[in-house]
């Protein structure tokens, strides 16, 4: 492939995302990626800082489309109902195309203590984001806080459920079963 082509952001995605499943994270160079794509590692480093950040780059457009839709609901809206309509609002970014490649790659994060140290981040950033919304409204400090960590914890155990299941159940079903089951436990 010509060092032209189009889209070498995607193409290194993938590159990547083919020899982590070969050679697993730990055995794959920035060179071997930048090669598999057909670019240089000089065109790897203009679209990502490392090879860690070739499974977390766009993530902060989650967080802020869940950032949003928290600040979007209702004024009279509970915390657990603004952080619900943030955690929903994730299914628009997980659509049916990014179920395989959701799988894979967090089949390559699971593999790795290094990934799965960047994930706790990614997650604790995501809280962060819900909590700053919250406090916005003018929730109580610690309500806030509980609440975030709560709808943090159901995106995380629905997304793990999600790549589980099969490819016709849409994100936002297993949201709300995994509301439901909140529901019924502290009830």
């Amino acid at each position: 492939m010509g060092r032209w082509e189009p889209d070498a952001a995607g193409r290194l995605r993938e590159a990547a995302m083919a020899l982590y499943a070969e050679r697993g994270y730990d055995g794959t160079t920035v060179a071997e990626i930048a090669d598999r794509a057909g670019v240089t590692a000089r065109t790897f480093f203009r679209h990502f800082a490392d090879k860690r950040e070739v499974l977390f780059a766009g993530s902060e457009l989650l967080g802020q489309d869940m950032a949003a839709a928290l600040a979007a609901a209702p004024a009279d809206a509970s915390p657990m109902e603004a952080v619900t309509a943030a955690v929903l609002a994730s299914a628009e970014f997980f659509d049916d195309s990014r179920r395989d490649s959701s799988r894979r790659r967090a089949a390559v994060i699971a593999s790795t203590p290094e990934l799965r140290e960047r994930e706790l981040i990614k997650m604790a950033s995501m809280t962060t984001s819900l909590t700053d919304g919250l406090l916005a409204r003018g929730v109580d400090p610690d309500v806030a806080a509980l609440a975030a960590e709560t709808g943090v914890a159901v995106f995380r155990v629905s997304f793990e459920r999600w790549i589980a299941a099969p490819d016709d159940v849409p994100i936002a079903d297993v949201i709300r079963s995994t509301l439901k089951t909140l529901s019924a436990l502290t009830a």
